[in-house]
């Protein structure tokens, strides 16, 4: 054995050895039960940065940790490889085809991730941009646009400048910016395709009480952005026009405090409203400024509330007052109605609108033992409280009076009682090349027509010229543009936006069970046996976007028979950023720590190590070079160790004979509390950190153990705390486990053997120190056997000489004997 800790080498021969002898290919059937552990898949950017690096190596503890405790585990990986830097690198460089540049980085990352160590079954790798694969994205857009879930519709759309696309709602971040390159959002109005996520609106947020293993940030983010509100839907007639506007209020309560009408700007009836008034053209530049801002420039808590009356009115159904209709930049067309009844003795953001432009404010729920005075107010009164000025409905409580309103409302056709979401449909179209066409064609006799799933997959052309118009370069293609109509045979053109790449990652999970099946997306044999996915793990900040819409593709698929799971993800772990000097990583901030340069300076196992043990998986990490050196100073220490002994070893019973006293005894309790920590800490809680602190400690006890002289230590001692040494560190440092796990007399791989169990007779302790209090104060520690009994530990302690001296002279009261902790003598 090598004295000098080569890292480099070792971790090149067991890559190498790993990949030849497929130790990581999993059966799609075994006796072992079942694990499917999977960290969500990158997008082939270039390298690896820390981050991933991070996410891949928790998930490689939890996957060979799981299969040395008996499961037969999946654990995949593959590439999210569609999406716009690939296209704009196509711009920028122009000699460079984005799938061409997208698959040099797959096999760059690849490599990286085998460098990693990491324990994939590479022979289920999938890409998304592959034509094997998006064939089924297309075939599920079909499944979905046939269940009526695909529509397409004018809407005003999030438009960034910058990336030259439509962006959906879960991608406009901040203060209204494109969430990938930071540029304002601007609205157009564009047809697009969606998806009819508001469907299963209800589903999404009952089905969140299922996620008993996700955390609860989570599940919050999903709740606050699906949005349910109990409420009534009341219809206002508009004075001298046969038309209604109809609003959605969760305080039905309030209705007889309507003073005004807000529309959105966008709203279909503005023009009719206005046409022929003297403010039209007032209006119309009004609509026009307000339309291209941003959702959240015109929402936002301290932007300025602006509106404009329209001169038109509509009446309180209730009380048949003409109520002005105005029209305001805080209402949007996308939520509730598009339009807002406004009370603003009730609601604050009306009673700022109200104030600012003269609008009466009435009073309709009164608080307890106080009466609101409309002239005095500062501020809207939104709490409980009984209703007044409310006709016949005055004096009944708040809660008692919306149950009232809504049974009204709909007793006379006024209304009915609603529930209502946040959650909007998923805007699926993208004006680019780079994704899965929407397989779609427009003929002008038949109209719109899916293609035929037996065409499938409609492919990309490679001869595209990729220039930032606007429009999918797919539109400058007449060979993809022109095609026939599958129902007549006449001429039809082709739908040239492609899928939103989300689409893609909301399925990938079914693929990996089948990656290879050329008949179908997924052999429904196998998507029952693996599926749910055992263990999720990915960041946080795809709360609302990847793990949304993934819950949503299981439900449909449910829905359509295709899988028996509800929930795509039973356990979810999201793990924190890595930063350095107190900020996020990037390459704008000059932060950068290259995995490949410290893999290069540390190898593989000190990256890992560090990335595990530096702070628990959920918080932030900040970077510390000190912190990996550390890691790689304590694998040298481990190799000396090993190497130091491993003479020892060979010859050495695996376990001790029979019971063994003294230091060995304290060595092999160590040894076994060890066995112990790391497997719940593994096992239960995630807490790497803690684990790998556990093996250190471990490692310290061993280099006093083996100090010792031969003749005192026992070599079954010895070997078995070696042995487990090695098993306990090997998910965390797989490379040096193996090589060590060989040293020391082993041929079959350590990532073979089972996980270790704690003896529970191991770690009883033989003797326990107590604390010996006199009058509450600590005075004395005495150590005493470990099974001492409450009446023995009070003579003992009694007949300590320090004890008997402090007590001399005074009379004992009571002594109180805290089994296993203290004995507390009460003198005076």
């Amino acid at each position: 054995m090598k004295e000098r800790y080569d890292f480099k080498e070792i971790e090149e021969k067991w890559q190498r050895r790993w990949e030849r002898e497929k130790l990581y290919k999993v059966p799609d059937f075994s006796d072992r039960p079942k694990y499917y552990c999977l960290e969500m898949f990158p997008y082939p950017s270039g390298k690896l940065h820390m981050g991933h690096v991070r996410n891949y190596s928790i998930g490689d503890v939890v996957a060979r940790f799981k299969t040395m405790q008996g499961y037969n585990v999946l654990h995949p990986m593959g590439w999210d490889a569609f999406g716009l830097p690939a296209e704009n690198a196509a711009i920028k460089h122009g000699n460079i085809h984005p799938a061409d540049w997208t698959m040099e980085n797959i096999s760059t990352m690849r490599a990286q991730l085998k460098q990693l160590g990491i324990s994939y079954d590479w022979d289920r790798e999938v890409a998304t941009c592959h034509p094997g694969y998006y064939k089924w994205t297309q075939w599920l857009f079909l499944q979905l646009y046939h269940k009526g879930l695909a529509f397409k519709k004018h809407a005003a759309v999030n438009w960034c400048p910058s990336c030259a696309t439509v962006l959906a709602n879960e991608q406009v971040v901040g203060d209204g910016v494109c969430e990938r390159c930071k540029t304002p959002v601007e609205k157009r109005e564009l047809e697009q395709w969606f998806f009819k996520i508001t469907a299963y609106a209800g589903r999404l947020l009952e089905d969140l009480q299922l996620l008993s293993g996700w955390p609860e940030k989570v599940k919050i983010m999903q709740e606050h952005w699906i949005g349910r509100s109990e409420g009534a839907e009341i219809r206002f007639k508009v004075d001298g026009l046969d038309e209604e506007i109809a609003v959605f209020t969760t305080r039905p309560d309030t209705v007889f405090g309507v003073t005004y009408m807000v529309l959105a700007p966008e709203h279909p009836l503005v023009e009719s409203l206005i046409k022929g008034r003297p403010q039209a053209e007032e209006v119309r530049a009004f609509v026009r400024r307000v339309r291209n801002l941003s959702e959240i420039a015109r929402t936002a808590t301290d932007a300025e509330k602006e509106g404009l009356f329209t001169g038109a009115y509509c009446i309180n159904p209730l009380n048949g007052e003409r109520v002005p209709i105005l029209v305001a930049n805080y209402v949007l067309l996308e939520y509730g109605t598009g339009a807002v009844m406004g009370v603003p003795a009730h609601d604050q953001r009306d009673f700022e609108f109200a104030r600012k432009y003269n609008l009466p404010i009435r009073v309709v729920i009164q608080p307890p033992g106080q009466a609101l005075d409309p002239e005095t107010m500062t501020e809207a009164y939104a709490g409980d409280g009984v209703m007044v000025n409310s006709g016949q409905f005055d004096g009944l409580p708040k809660q008692e009076g919306i149950r009232a309103v809504i049974a009204y409302l709909e007793k006379t056709g006024l209304g009915r009682g609603q529930v209502n979401y946040r959650l909007r449909d998923w805007l699926i179209s993208r004006q680019r090349y780079w994704g899965a066409p929407i397989p779609i064609i427009y003929c002008d006799r038949c109209g719109v027509v899916p293609v035929p799933e037996e065409d499938l997959p409609v492919l990309l052309p490679r001869d595209v010229a990729f220039k930032p118009t606007g429009q999918s370069p797919l539109a400058d293609s007449p060979a993809f543009v022109h095609t026939t109509c599958p129902r007549c045979g006449g001429p039809a053109r082709r739908e040239t936006d492609t899928m939103d790449t989300f689409i893609c990652s909301s399925w990938y999970y079914y693929r990996y069970t089948s990656p290879r099946d050329e008949g179908a997306p997924w052999d429904r044999r196998k998507v029952e046996h693996w599926l749910p996915v055992d263990q999720y793990i990915g960041g946080v900040e795809h709360a609302i976007l990847h793990l949304l819409y993934s819950r949503f593709f299981t439900k449909v698929l449910y829905d359509l028979g295709l899988v028996s799971n509800v929930e795509p993800f039973t356990n979810l772990l999201t793990q924190g950023m890595v930063l350095k000097d107190g900020a996020k990583m990037s390459k704008s901030r000059g932060n950068v720590v290259s995995p490949e340069d410290i893999v290069a300076t540390y190898g593989a196992d000190t990256a890992r190590l560090f990335i595990l043990f530096a702070a628990p998986p959920e918080r932030d990490l900040e970077w510390s070079d000190q912190g990996v050196e550390g890691c790689y100073r304590f694998l040298n220490r481990v190799w000396r160790l090993v190497a130091s002994v491993a003479g020892e070893l060979k010859g050495a019973p695996s376990r001790p004979a029979g019971k063994v006293v003294g230091v060995n005894r304290e060595m092999r309790r160590l040894t076994h509390l060890t066995i112990k920590k790391v497997t719940e800490d593994i096992g239960n809680r995630f807490n790497f950190n803690t684990a790998v602190s556990a093996i250190m400690e471990l490692v310290n006890g061993l280099y006093q153990y083996k100090e010792l002289p031969a003749t005192d230590r026992e070599p079954a001692v010895l070997r078995e705390a070696v042995e487990h040494l090695l098993i306990l560190l090997a998910p965390f440092a797989p490379h040096i486990t193996e090589e060590l796990w060989e040293v020391t007399g082993h041929r079959e791989s350590i990532h073979k053997q089972p996980w270790p169990e704690y003896d529970p007779e191991a770690i009883v302790e033989e003797e326990i120190t107590i604390v010996v209090q006199i009058n509450g104060r600590v005075r004395e520690r005495v150590v005493v056997p470990a099974d001492i009994t409450p009446a023995r530990m009070q003579e003992v302690v009694l007949a300590q000489p320090r004890v008997q001296k402090l007590v001399e002279g005074k009379k004992i009261v009571k002594t109180i004997p805290v089994p296993g902790k203290l004995v507390n003598i009460v003198v005076k």
